[in-house]
C-alpha cells in the first residue's frame, strides 16, 4: 500500500476537466450492488487533450464507454485508486462507467453501506470515490439525476437528492425511483437511502408562496419522536429567511434517522442524522438534548446555502462552509433562546477543546497548509475557532453591515466553489471596509495573548487604555504577526451605569463614536498592533472598563482589572457575558485561595463581597431566569484542578461543597422564592420560556 501523501494549499492547481451533468443508476442488490454512471465532461481547455483521472476505492470495473465506444486495453488503467483514461477526445465527450460495489462488506461507514438493514450513504469528504470512478473533488460541481431499483418489500422506500421526477413497479418484485437535482453540486453532497422508513410528513410555505414538502423518516417504532426535529426543521427555514434572506429552493426536504452514522451530513435536500440528533421525547430527553436537536437541525439545513449552494473549492477552504455555518446555527440557537447563556456555553466549549489544541502540538490554523489524511480536518480549530472569525466579521460590521456582505458572498458565488478569501472579499466590498491584516486569522496558529492596562485622568477628563498582543509559537510558525483584534468596550460610572461615549483618540487622530447623534454605550477598538493606545474623551469620573464585551475576539485578555472592580462589575455589566466572566474570574480565586487553607487544615472562608454579587444577580428581575442559573454556577472541579500545578481532587470538592452550602445557607430565602415562584406541574413545553423556567429551579435547588 502506498504511504500517506501530504497534500499542500500552495499546490492547488485547477481541474484539467470540468464535469456537466451525471446521471446516476443504481441496481442495490442483497449480495452486491451495480453502479452505471453516465457523466458529461468539459474539458477546461478546449482543444486540449491530457489524461482523466478519475478517483474509485474498493470498486470492480465492469466496463468503460466514451462516447458510446467501449475502451480497449491500453486506453485506460486501473489502479487500487484511480481509473485513468489516457487519451480522451479532445472536446466534450461523454463517459461511462459500470462498476460493482459491496455495500453489505462496507465496514468504513464511507460510501454505500448498509446500516440495520438499509442502505445509507456518507461521502464526505471522500466516500463519493468508494460508489464510482469520480473526480472526488469539491470544485466538481455538476447536476445530477439519480436512478434507484430494488426490491419493493426489502426496500420500500428510495431516497436521494433533489426532486422525485418518477417511481414505479417492476416485474420480479422490484420498483425503482427517480431523484433529479437541479443545482450543481459536488460529489460529497450525493446521498442515497434505501430501507424500510416511515416518514412524519408537514409543510413548510416560503416567503415567495412556494409549498415545500417535509418528511423526516425514521423506523416505524421511532416515528413519535420525530415531532421536535420537524419544529426545529420549520424553525431554521422561517429563520434562515428572516434573518439571512435565504429561500429554499427544491420542492421537497428529507431528513433520515440513522442508528448507524457519524453525526449529521448536510446532503442536498436528504440529510442524513444519526438517531440521537434526530429522536426526542419528554420521558427521556432532556432540555439540553433537546436544544442540541435545534441546533444541529439548523445547522445541517443552513448548508443548503453555506456550503452547498456555496462550496469549497478545495477542503483547505473547509471552514469557509463550516465555520460560517456553525456561527448561523449559534445564531439561530441565540434567537430561539438566550443569546448570553448561548454565548457563553460557545466560549467555554471554544476555551475547552479548541484553546488546547492551539497550545498544543497539534496547533494549526483556520485553513492549515497541509494535510496528510482529510478526515483529520475535522477539528475545534476549523469549526469553532472559524466561527469566532465570521462572528468578528459581524461585530465589526454590525448587523446590518454584515447582511450586507453574506447578501454580496451569495449573488457573486451562488454555483460556485470559492476560498475564505472570496467571502472576505465580499465583506469588505459590500461595505467599502479597511480590514488591515484580518486574513491573518486564516492562516496563523495560536490563541493571541491581549494584555491591558487602564489610566485616568482627571484633569483632562481622558481614560487609556493601552494594549499589547503577543501570539505564541506553534509547531511550523515559531515567529508571529500582530492580530487584527476587535474589542468592544464600554466604561461604567460609580453607580454602575454605561457611561455615553463620544470619541477616542488613537493613532493620532482623534475620531468621534456617536451614531447618528444617539449616545453610544458599546464601541469596537481594532487592535492591529503590538502596542497601541486608545484615550476616550469627555469621560467625567474614573470609569471601571467593561473590555471584549460579547467575547468579540478568541484571544485570552489579561486585565489590571482589580477584584473591586471584578465584583462591581459582578453586580452592574450591563452585558452579560462580561457579568458571568466577572463572576467566574471571582469565583476560581476565590476556590483556589480555599483549596490552600483547605490543605493547611485552615478554616474555609466565602468573602461576602462574592455573596453579595451572586444576591445582585438573584434580585436583578431585568435578568433571564437562564442566564441567572448560568451566573449562579460555580465553575466545575475539573476546570479548578486544571488551575493548579498539582491537582488535589479532595480539596477542591471539599471547597466546593463548602461554597455551595455556604451560599444556600446565606441566601435561602432567595433560593426558596426561585424555587416556588419556577414551580410547574404542566406537561412539557420545549420553548426557552419553560427551559429557563426549569435551569432556575434546578440550579437554585442544588442540581448543578
Amino acid at each position: 500500500m502506498d504511504a500517506p501523501k501530504e497534500i499542500f494549499l500552495k499546490d492547488y492547481k485547477l481541474p484539467d476537466y470540468y464535469f456537466d451533468t451525471v446521471d446516476l443508476s443504481f441496481f442495490l442488490g442483497e449480495e452486491k450492488t451495480t453502479v452505471s454512471a453516465k457523466i458529461s465532461v468539459v474539458p477546461r481547455v478546449d482543444g486540449v487533450a491530457s489524461p482523466l483521472v478519475l478517483d474509485g476505492v474498493d470498486l470492480k470495473l465492469i466496463s468503460v464507454k466514451i462516447n458510446g465506444n467501449e475502451l480497449k486495453e491500453g486506453e485506460f488503467q486501473v489502479g487500487p485508486r484511480h481509473l485513468i483514461l489516457t487519451s480522451p477526445p479532445s472536446g466534450n465527450f461523454i463517459l461511462e462507467t459500470v462498476t460493482e460495489i459491496l455495500p453489505h462488506k462496507n465496514t468504513s461507514l464511507e460510501g454505500l453501506y448498509k446500516s440495520s438493514g438499509n442502505f445509507c450513504t456518507q461521502c464526505e469528504a471522500e466516500g463519493f470515490r468508494k460508489i464510482t470512478f469520480y473526480q472526488d473533488r469539491p470544485d466538481i460541481m455538476a447536476k445530477d439525476t439519480c436512478r434507484i431499483e430494488a426490491n419493493k418489500l426489502l426496500y420500500p422506500v428510495l431516497l436521494s437528492n433533489g426532486n422525485l421526477i418518477e417511481q414505479g413497479d417492476l416485474e420480479g418484485g422490484n420498483h425503482f425511483a427517480i431523484w433529479e437535482d437541479p443545482f450543481k453540486k459536488p460529489c460529497y453532497l450525493f446521498a442515497l437511502v434505501a430501507g424500510q422508513l416511515e416518514s412524519r410528513d408537514d409543510t413548510f410555505t416560503t416567503c415567495s408562496g412556494r409549498k415545500v414538502a417535509l418528511k423526516i423518516w425514521t423506523p416505524p417504532q421511532d416515528l413519535p419522536k420525530a415531532e421536535h426535529a420537524m419544529y426545529s426543521l420549520k424553525a431554521a427555514m422561517k429563520w434562515d429567511e428572516d434573518v439571512f434572506g435565504r429561500e429554499y429552493d427544491l420542492d421537497i426536504f428529507n431528513i433520515v434517522s440513522v442508528p448507524d452514522f457519524l453525526g449529521a451530513m448536510e446532503n442536498k435536500s436528504l440529510n442524513i442524522f444519526n438517531s440521537a440528533l434526530v429522536l426526542a421525547s419528554p420521558e427521556t430527553t432532556t432540555d439540553a438534548d433537546y436544544a442540541a436537536i435545534l441546533g444541529v437541525t439548523g445547522h445541517e439545513y443552513f448548508h443548503n446555502w453555506t456550503g452547498n449552494r456555496v462550496t469549497c473549492r478545495d477542503w483547505f477552504q473547509l471552514s469557509l462552509k463550516e465555520g460560517l455555518t456553525v456561527f448561523r446555527d449559534q445564531e439561530f440557537s441565540s434567537d430561539m433562546g438566550s443569546r448570553t447563556v448561548k454565548r457563553i456555553g460557545d466560549v467555554s466549549r471554544l476555551r475547552t477543546r479548541q484553546f488546547p489544541q492551539d497550545a498544543g502540538p497539534m496547533a494549526h490554523s483556520v485553513r492549515p497548509h497541509s494535510y496528510i489524511k482529510m478526515d483529520n480536518f475535522y477539528t475545534a480549530t476549523v469549526y469553532e475557532k472559524g466561527a469566532e472569525v465570521v462572528r468578528m466579521y459581524k461585530t465589526l460590521l454590525g448587523s446590518q453591515g454584515f447582511r450586507k456582505g453574506t447578501d454580496l458572498y451569495f449573488e457573486r458565488h451562488d454555483g460556485q466553489a470559492v476560498t475564505c478569501e472570496d467571502f472576505f472579499a465580499a465583506m469588505r466590498d459590500a461595505n467599502h471596509a479597511d480590514f488591515a491584516n484580518f486574513l491573518l486569522w486564516y492562516s496563523q496558529a495560536g490563541t493571541p495573548i491581549v494584555k491591558v492596562t487602564s489610566s485616568y485622568n482627571a484633569e483632562a477628563r481622558t481614560f487609556s487604555l493601552k494594549f499589547s498582543q503577543t501570539v505564541p509559537p506553534t509547531p511550523g510558525q515559531p515567529v508571529k504577526e500582530p492580530m487584527f483584534i476587535p474589542v468592544a468596550a464600554g466604561l461604567l460610572d460609580s453607580s454602575g451605569k454605561d457611561m455615553p461615549l463620544s470619541s477616542i483618540y488613537h493613532d493620532g487622530k482623534l475620531e468621534s463614536v456617536t451614531c447618528c447623534g444617539q449616545p453610544v454605550y458599546t464601541t469596537v477598538l481594532r487592535v492591529t498592533k503590538g502596542e497601541e493606545e486608545f484615550t476616550f474623551s469627555d469621560v467625567p469620573e474614573k470609569p471601571i472598563p467593561s473590555l471584549l464585551r460579547g467575547y468579540s475576539a478568541p484571544i485570552r485578555l489579561q486585565s489590571d482589572l482589580t477584584d473591586d472592580d471584578l465584583f462591581f462589575l459582578l453586580a452592574h455589566d450591563s452585558d452579560g457575558f462580561n457579568r458571568w466572566e466577572a463572576g467566574q474570574i471571582l469565583a476560581r480565586k476565590l476556590m483556589l485561595s480555599q483549596v490552600v487553607n483547605f490543605q493547611k487544615s485552615s478554616p474555609l472562608v466565602l468573602d461576602p463581597q462574592f455573596v453579595h454579587g451572586i444576591k445582585c444577580i438573584l434580585l436583578d428581575s431585568s435578568l433571564d431566569k437562564e442566564f441567572i442559573a448560568k451566573a449562579i454556577t460555580l465553575p466545575g472541579e475539573s476546570e479548578i484542578m486544571d488551575l493548579m500545578e498539582v491537582a488535589d481532587p479532595d480539596a477542591v470538592h471539599a471547597v466546593r461543597k463548602f461554597i455551595r452550602k455556604q451560599l444556600a445557607s446565606q441566601l435561602k430565602h432567595e433560593f426558596l422564592n426561585l424555587v416556588k415562584e419556577n414551580r410547574s406541574s404542566e406537561k412539557y413545553v420545549f420553548d426557552h420560556t419553560n427551559m429557563a423556567r426549569r435551569a432556575l429551579k434546578n440550579t437554585a435547588l442544588g442540581k448543578k
